[in-house]
């Protein structure tokens, strides 16, 4: 957790606890399409303006790293045109919003699987990737074709490799060298996750760093969640006591 570094800001009371690292499970994009009487392709698209207040939101408050939970490994069971929607949606992200990246700072990083993406998607997203990385603004994670499982069993073999090499001993395998050969390695623990669509659940969803992670759920579809939605999430955080398994001084 960190202390909110701009107290000039009008965003949030000087002295909010801001979470440093801060998930979003982007949920209800075709639901809200659909109660409109929209194709449900509508509700990804007005979800990538939601994409970019929480991503200029959380610069402007000095979040240090923001993940957004754009495509599960489990989603490919969807049509394939709302599939192919949503791999042109993403190219087209990559390409519209680089400037917007590049102006606000950010660090684009992104996780999970690329071998099932197209080419074309994966040449704007390196383009991206490399043309940020040298900025200093909140970093922004990608959840592109990834699952929690996959990417925990992934981890394993890669351990189980290394182990079986000779180049590890099995009392180097701990907790921070597991966490070190996921795809978050270097980023800061998640202190707020965020799910929008009101289900209860984490979608195999960052498995092993959500695990003392505050969990934050609205009724509220991705495309009509706004900016007071988030910083109203901050809010309710900022004053959560977290325990991480132990006591507070009252107790």
């Amino acid at each position: 957790m960190s202390t909110q570094p701009n107290p000039d800001s009008e965003l949030l009371p000087p002295g909010t606890t801001l979470p440093r690292h801060i998930a979003i499970i982007m949920d209800g994009n075709g639901r809200w399409a659909q109660g409109r009487g929209l194709p449900r392709i509508e509700g990804h698209r007005q979800g990538v303006n939601t994409v970019r207040m929480v991503s200029e939101t959380s610069t402007a408050l000095g979040v240090e790293a923001l993940t957004l939970y754009c495509l599960s490994s489990e989603n490919w069971k969807r049509p394939a045109t709302e599939l192919e929607f949503l791999m042109q949606l993403l190219q087209q992200y990559l390409v519209e919003e680089r400037q917007l990246i590049m102006d606000q700072g950010l660090r684009l990083k992104v996780i999970g699987r690329r071998d099932r993406l197209p080419d074309a998607v994966l040449d704007e997203m390196n383009q991206t990737i490399r043309l940020s990385a040298d900025n200093t603004g909140t970093q922004l994670v990608l959840a592109i074709d990834y699952g929690g499982r996959d990417e925990i069993t992934t981890a394993v073999r890669k351990i189980a490799g290394r182990l079986r090499d000779g180049e590890i001993g099995e009392s180097d395998i701990t907790e921070a060298f597991v966490a070190e050969n996921l795809y978050t390695a270097g980023l800061p623990e998640i202190d707020l996750m965020i799910r929008t669509g009101g289900d209860m659940r984490v979608s195999n969803f960052l498995l092993w760093q959500l695990s003392y992670a505050e969990l934050w759920v609205t009724d509220r579809c991705w495309p009509e969640f706004s900016k007071e939605n988030f910083l109203g999430a901050i809010s309710d955080f900022s004053v959560r006591q977290r325990r991480f398994g132990g006591l507070t001084v009252n107790e």
